[in-house]
């Protein structure tokens, strides 16, 4: 079994003791008063040495000097390589760099603005791949008229979730208010193939999510057969009807359609 092994080279011991030329090479770098002491030094390559000093600015805390020396073969005088601010340990760093791509969220993107897509996204699929549903197939079988790639079922799946836990899902105020839900309202177009049973399209112009993805256990009061009920105001009093009243009159008082009583009152329900 082959085995890779790093080189190790020998101390130049010129190098080595070239620590004050190192500390005047990061003292002109570096502003009066910033560099502080020696921390040691580290073999980069033959006849290459490292001398790292303290970095006494305090908005640096933790990092270092780094001063790379070297010699050429045979010479005695030796020279400053490189000269740079490194982190050490314990020191603060600024968070990890996210591509662009990765930071995007719903939304941020704008007029005119292009979002490509990488080719191993996993969200996609090449176009003549075919689903297990003959519903679900995301091609066209024409010769030159099919997609490069089609919706995957990790992307279908991430799809659900997102849509089901966001806005037009069963989780929200709105939902919780509803008299019924999307799917049994006249206005819920049920979307086809695999997410036919889960989600569908709101088509009432009136609705707040005309025209989204809505989940079918979503709602709103734009149901189709929500009942219209007209609110009870002071000026229309709601009538009732006692049945369970009645008058007491005395026998022979009064004969119905008597002329001769019209002031009396008839016998009735009070």
């Amino acid at each position: 079994m082959n085995r890779t092994r790093s080189r190790t080279f020998a101390v130049d011991q010129a190098c080595a003791a070239a620590v004050e030329p190192a500390r005047a090479a990061a003292e002109e770098i570096a502003r009066t008063g910033e560099v502080g002491e020696h921390l040691g030094f580290q073999t980069e390559g033959e006849r290459v040495v490292t001398h790292y000093f303290a970095c006494l600015d305090r908005a640096y805390r933790g990092w270092r000097w780094a001063i790379t020396v070297t010699r050429a073969s045979r010479a005695r005088n030796v020279t400053i390589s490189e000269t740079v601010l490194l982190p050490g340990a314990g020191a603060l760093l600024p968070p990890a760099w996210v591509p662009w791509s990765e930071r995007l969220l719903p939304g941020d993107l704008g007029v005119g603005d292009l979002l490509p897509t990488s080719e191993d996204d996993d969200r996609l699929a090449p176009g003549f791949t075919e689903t297990d549903d003959d519903s679900d197939r995301q091609m066209i079988f024409e010769y030159g008229l099919g997609r490069a790639r089609v919706l995957s079922a990790i992307g279908r799946d991430r799809a659900v979730h997102r849509w089901h836990a966001g806005d037009s899902g069963p989780h929200t105020p709105l939902a919780h208010a509803a008299p019924a839900q999307c799917s049994t309202c006249g206005f819920y177009w049920p979307l086809a193939g695999a997410l036919r049973l889960g989600f569908g399209v709101c088509a009432n112009e009136y609705a707040p999510d005309d025209g989204k993805v809505v989940a079918a256990d979503h709602g709103c009061g734009a149901h189709s057969e929500a009942a219209v009920v007209a609110p009870v105001t002071a000026e229309q009093p709601v009538p009732i009807l006692d049945d369970l009243g009645y008058d007491l009159m005395e026998e022979g008082a009064l004969a119905v359609g008597s002329v001769e009583d019209e002031g009396a009152e008839p016998l009735g329900h009070s």
